[in-house]
C-alpha cells in the first residue's frame, strides 16, 4: 500500500468512510449507511461483507500470528462486518478463529458459518462439535456441506439439527466453478437458507444459473474466492484506479472489486480472506457509499480484465 493510499484510507476511517476535508474545526463526517441484505428464509439481515478465514487463518499455534488473526477479526468486526466463514478443510483457522473470539469475549454481533467437511455422514456429527467446540460459540448461524462432499447424509443431519434449534441456518458450498450442475440439482430439489460459490469479475459462471435460481427460490448466495485468492488484487496493485472509482467512494482495486460483487441483488455476502488488519478495514468499507449500476459494473469487470 503507498503512503497516499494508507493517509487517505486513515482520513476515511476516521471520518466513517469519507475523507475529512476543509476546515480544521469541521464536523467529522457522517458514515455512510452499512449495506446490508435479509436472509430470505429467516429475514435477518446481513452486511454485504464478510470475512472468510482459508490460508489467512491458518497459523497454527504462533502467538504473533494468532494476534494479528485477532487484530482483523477485531477490524472487521468495528469495521460492521458480522459473517466469519471457516471449515474443518482450513486447517488450525477454527481454533484461530476461537482463540480470537474469546480474546475479544464473544461479541454478539458474530454471524458464526462453518462447514461439515468429511465423507462419512455418520461422523459427520462429531465433526461439527469439534468445529464448535473450537470457536467456543454455543451453536452455529449457518452450517453448510463443504463442496458437496456427501451432501445426502450430510444434509439430512443439518435439517435435523435445524428442526432441533441446534443450527439456525443450513446450506451447501462449491468453489472454482465445480459440480455446477449438480448444485442447480439440489437447489431446485432441497429446503436451503444459503448456497456457497465462487464469484468474481473474471469468473461469471453463476450469473447464468444459479444467481437468478436463488433468487427465485429465495436462497441466500454467499460469494467465495472473490480476489481469485489474491491473484486479482495482486495483478492489479500498481495499476491506477480509473476515474469511475471516486464515482462509488473506492480508493483501492479491492473495495471496487467487493462493490462489483456485492451490487449484484443475488450477492448476499461476500467474504474476502485477509491476514492484514488494515485490508479488513477497507473491505468493509465496500458495503458502504455508492454501489455500481449495471452499467458501471461492466466497466468494472472490463477495465479489470484489461489491465489484471
Amino acid at each position: 500500500m503507498s503512503t497516499h493510499r494508507r493517509m487517505l484510507l486513515r482520513a476515511m476511517l476516521a471520518g466513517g468512510g469519507t475523507a475529512v476535508c476543509g476546515a480544521a474545526h469541521a464536523a467529522p463526517a457522517v458514515p455512510a449507511p452499512l449495506l446490508t441484505r435479509a436472509i430470505a428464509s429467516s429475514g435477518e439481515q446481513l452486511p454485504v461483507v464478510g470475512l472468510g478465514s482459508w490460508i489467512t487463518f491458518n497459523v497454527g499455534d504462533d502467538p504473533v500470528a494468532r494476534a494479528n488473526c485477532t487484530g482483523v477479526v477485531r477490524a472487521f468486526l468495528d469495521g460492521g462486518g458480522r459473517l466469519i466463514d471457516s471449515s474443518p478443510m482450513y486447517g488450525s483457522a477454527q481454533a484461530v478463529i476461537g482463540h480470537a473470539l474469546k480474546q475479544l469475549r464473544h461479541p454478539k454481533a458474530v454471524f458464526s458459518a462453518d462447514k461439515v467437511w468429511i465423507g462419512s455422514g455418520a461422523r459427520g456429527p462429531a465433526q461439527i462439535e469439534r468445529s464448535r467446540a473450537l470457536w467456543g460459540v454455543p451453536r452455529f448461524d449457518l452450517l453448510q456441506v463443504h463442496n458437496l462432499l456427501a451432501w445426502e447424509e450430510h444434509l439430512r443431519t443439518l435439517q435435523a439439527m435445524k428442526a432441533a434449534g441446534r443450527v439456525r441456518h443450513v446450506g451447501i458450498t462449491t468453489s472454482e466453478g465445480r459440480r455446477h450442475d449438480e448444485l442447480v440439482t439440489i437447489m431446485e430439489t432441497q429446503p436451503l437458507d444459503f448456497v456457497q460459490v465462487s464469484y468474481n469479475v473474471l469468473d461469471r459462471e453463476v450469473e447464468s444459473r444459479i444467481l437468478p435460481l436463488a433468487r427465485e427460490r429465495r436462497i441466500a448466495v454467499i460469494v467465495n474466492r472473490p480476489f481469485r485468492q489474491g491473484d486479482l488484487t495482486q495483478a492489479l496493485a500498481h495499476k491506477p484506479l480509473p476515474g469511475w472509482a471516486a464515482e462509488i467512494g473506492c480508493t483501492s482495486w479491492a473495495q471496487a472489486l467487493l462493490k462489483f460483487i456485492v451490487a449484484e441483488p443475488a450477492v448476499t455476502c461476500a467474504i474476502p480472506a485477509t491476514s492484514n488488519p488494515v485490508h479488513a478495514r477497507e473491505n468493509m468499507l465496500a458495503a458502504r457509499g455508492p454501489m455500481p449500476d449495471a452499467a458501471l459494473r461492466r466497466r468494472i469487470a472490463a477495465d479489470a480484465k484489461r489491465l489484471a
